[in-house]
């Protein structure tokens, strides 16, 4: 979705460059008339995705692979500071999108790059279209190891094998393959991404039944367990194995706070959700972006205190591990397991498309929608994901990396920048209160991403494998 090249206009002086094709600062998201003719719009298309669809779509952006974690990240915080780490992190990034769409509604501009050039000029422009591109194919890669890892132990146990065997389809590298050539390109190639609402819906219900499973399983697993601790009628069990802990500080209590900051990063997908939607005002998409983030938010701490009240101080970092130690075979389980593939599968094309707009905009800028240009960046992009995803036996050091730069820079840093640097001096000078609060938003994300870099640098050092979580 490409922004049309409109005719030059008159443009109010704020301190900030004006590209070639970009629209002027007067004009609106929505048609008004002007002398009974139509002004024109952003897009070479008129938004038709309706408000639960846009929800959907937002909601599948939120939700990721880090759900699996949060009941570790519980275990190692306690159930109250874990509520109000998350609380604070879900207000935090509704803030953000609110930042995001009033420096879009000054400028009448829907895409994140072409807000980096408004506030920055070309580096911006760059720097925004680097960042969602680096922190999507993190995201990608992400969910297709997890096909490649766990769509064989499927396969497996529906062949009721107990071991994993040579054959061609029991081989992860084929099955990614397989899988993003049958199901996540066709999808991928969509012109627009409001058609993916139905199978956003699909992937958040394959998540429900997966939050619903783990309550099932916080009742029907005792506690202790004998696969944990050998326990044995003549050995003594600890009296806090199967206590819940309200307040938790360890060594890993640090990283509660980048995990829960990655599972809550959509802010690639508000602009081109926005851009989609029927009768888009500020209003109605930043209501999207509050009930898709309180959704989240509901589901992301359900998941995770049931999943800590089943195993307790034994939860893994992947909770489906947890599960397979109890029963290796349990069907439900293995039901679980097969929904949360379809449910990262689907989500890919959604990460897909702002990494395919960022290229656009900063490789064609200012071009019209061309069918060839859009398959053949999808194209790219996904071989370029399964390439990584087979070659590279551990990435998760890169994920950290990139994961502890890019998800403060996108839900902190950027959207305060392009607040203050867009917004005009006249109408909010610097010593307002709005622009007092991004200064200290985007300074809170410096703060993130140097503590996040501080522990990956020191696990490193000490040379143990911690996982952050994914998004």
């Amino acid at each position: 979705m490409e922004l049309q090249k409109l005719s030059n206009g008159n443009h109010h002086d704020i301190g900030v460059p004006v590209e070639e094709g970009a629209p002027s600062e007067e004009e609106r998201f929505l048609q008004h008339k002007d002398n009974g003719l139509k002004r024109p719009q952003f897009t070479d298309f008129e938004g038709k995705t309706s408000f639960g669809m846009s929800v959907f779509n937002l909601s599948n952006a939120i939700m990721g692979s880090g759900i699996l974690g949060l009941s570790y990240a519980m275990s190692n915080t306690g159930i109250v500071l874990f509520l109000i780490l998350l609380t604070c992190i879900a207000c935090l990034s509704c803030y953000s999108v609110h930042l995001l769409l009033h420096s879009a509604g000054v400028v009448g501009i829907r895409a994140y790059e072409q807000l980096g050039f408004r506030a920055f000029g070309h580096p911006g422009k760059i720097l925004a279209a680097v960042v969602i591109t680096l922190h999507n194919i993190g995201a990608m890669s992400s969910y297709l190891f997890i096909v490649k890892y766990e769509l064989p132990l499927v396969i497996q146990a529906f062949l009721g094998q107990t071991s994993s065997s040579e054959q061609w389809f029991m081989n992860g590298n084929y099955l990614i393959i397989i899988v993003t050539a049958c199901i996540i390109l066709p999808l991928a190639m969509m012109k627009h991404l409001g058609y993916l609402g139905y199978t956003s819906g699909f992937s958040l219900s394959c998540m429900v039944f997966f939050l619903s499973a783990v309550i099932y399983k916080r009742f029907n697993i005792a506690c202790p367990l004998e696969v944990f601790g050998n326990y044995s009628l003549n050995t003594a069990i600890p009296e806090d194995t199967c206590t819940a802990k309200f307040f938790t500080i360890n060594q890993e209590t640090a990283y509660t706070i980048p995990i829960l900051a990655f599972a809550f990063v959509c802010h690639p997908e508000v602009l081109p959700i926005y851009t989609e939607l029927s009768n888009p005002t500020k209003r109605r998409m930043q209501n999207i972006g509050n009930v898709s983030i309180l959704g989240m938010f509901t589901m992301y701490f359900f998941t995770a205190i049931f999943g800590y009240l089943t195993f307790y101080e034994n939860t893994e970092a992947e909770l489906l591990h947890t599960y397979n130690k109890v029963d290796p075979l349990d069907t439900l389980i293995l039901c679980v397991r097969l929904a949360v593939l379809v449910a990262v599968t689907l989500t890919v094309p959604v990460v897909l498309f702002p990494i395919r707009r960022a290229l656009l905009q900063l490789l064609f800028p200012g071009k019209p929608f061309h069918w060839l240009r859009h398959i053949a960046i999808a194209v790219c992009l996904l071989f370029a994901v399964n390439l990584l995803v087979i070659l590279v036996p551990n990435i998760r050091d890169i994920f950290g990396i990139t994961g502890a730069t890019t998800a403060p820079t996108l839900i902190f840093i950027l959207p305060g920048l392009f607040y203050i640097r867009i917004i005009p001096m006249d109408q909010e000078p610097m010593n307002c209160r709005s622009k007092i609060q991004a200064a200290c938003f985007t300074a809170l994300g410096f703060i993130f991403m140097t503590m996040s870099l501080t522990f990956i640098g020191l696990d490193w050092m000490s040379g143990e494998k911690r996982s952050l979580g994914g998004h």
